[in-house]
């Protein structure tokens, strides 16, 4: 599905993006964009959560540059659900809900429960491609050392409006090195993914984290 092309960014054979997941366990506590970019020199541009386009011309075509926070991802169990096998949304401290592709399209109109992520991919000529991957620890972690393993935390993907829903499909962190998309040349992929904790032991009362990490990668 294509809006309009129109951007692009970032110069490197590899950029990176991260994202802080935190669950708080107690005890006494539609779819994706694939839009076409104009050819030109070899760019990767990757986004998630919120993010502002920097460089000249503030597109995806301008001048390359990073910016961006870490968002927030968290979730806090409630004593009644401790490990009863219901999964639970985690909400999101990210306000991004207009694309950074530049057309002003409101591809996740409820940034407080989706992150967004984009991944572009620029050049000039040949048939190379882009790789997107994420990276989990094996565990989130509480001061007390106390562990919750990672593939407890999945995601579903969403974006009103386009009739491409799995162009960065849905999945559960493995705690480890996933790939992703292979996203080809002149080409940005962009939706919005949810996160659910699966709950499904009980736990520790405690604050867990984790980071995980984004990477996007050519030849």
């Amino acid at each position: 599905m294509k809006r309009t092309a129109r951007h692009h960014r970032t110069t490197r054979s590899a950029v990176g993006a991260c994202l802080a997941l935190l669950c708080l366990a107690e005890i006494a506590t539609a779819h994706a964009w694939s839009l076409t970019l104009t050819s030109g020199s070899r760019r990767l541009f990757l986004h998630v959560g919120n993010g502002a386009l920097s460089g000249s011309s503030g597109t995806l075509n301008g001048t390359a540059g990073t910016s961006g926070a870490i968002n927030l991802e968290q979730v806090t169990v409630p004593v009644a659900q401790l490990g009863n096998g219901t999964d639970l949304p985690m909400t999101s401290d990210s306000t991004q809900a207009v694309s950074l592709y530049g057309d002003g399209n409101n591809t996740c109109p409820t940034p407080a429960s989706q992150v967004m992520v984009g991944a572009g991919y620029r050049r000039n000529s040949g048939s190379a491609n882009a790789t997107l991957t994420v990276t989990s620890p094996a565990n989130l972690t509480s001061a007390s050392g106390d562990t919750i393993p990672f593939t407890e935390i999945s995601w579903t993907v969403s974006a009103p409006g386009s009739g491409a829903p799995n162009v960065i499909p849905a999945g559960t962190f493995n705690g480890g090195t996933q790939t992703l998309v292979t996203v080809p040349g002149n080409s940005y992929f962009e939706n919005c993914h949810s996160f659910v904790f699966a709950n499904n032991a009980v736990r520790a009362a405690g604050t867990y984290n984790g980071r995980v990490t984004y990477t996007l990668s050519s030849p």
